[in-house]
């Protein structure tokens, strides 16, 4: 390999890990400030925990690893939503008004669907514990 294609390759891995940088401290400061995100984190380890406690079947366990990826990437988005429309505009519009509802209803969308799939997996568990 010459020197030009190890600088190319260097720079390429360079720049993949500065992208891994920016996306870590996009979470980081989000995490930081974002109440619902706050909520999703502390919940995810109790999620987990209940689905080792149950030793739940790695198709379940599929389940559960996406509907919480996809939570917190959904709130992610919704972040980066309401953030962009409020460097547009400080002023009340209604288009920016949407934008954000229509963000925040797509968070309430999924975190509804997350629900029902956290209750087909556990409940019949929890029931089963019990001796129901």
């Amino acid at each position: 390999m010459n020197s030009a294609s190890k600088d190319k390759k260097y720079k390429g891995l360079k720049a993949v890990a500065k992208s891994f940088s920016y996306a870590a401290e996009g979470l980081s400061s989000a995490s930081r400030s974002e109440r619902n995100l706050k909520v999703h984190l502390l919940i995810m380890p109790m999620i987990v925990g209940t689905g080792f406690f149950f030793s739940i079947s790695r198709y379940e366990w599929l389940v559960v690893i996406l509907v919480i990826g996809g939570m917190i990437a959904l709130e992610l988005m919704n972040t980066a939503v309401e953030r962009v429309v409020d460097l547009v505009t400080d002023q009340y519009h209604p288009l920016a008004k949407q934008a954000k509802d229509i963000a925040a209803a797509a968070v309430l969308v999924y975190a509804i669907t997350a629900i029902v799939i956290g209750v087909m997996i556990f409940v019949p568990k929890i029931i089963d514990s019990i001796g129901l």
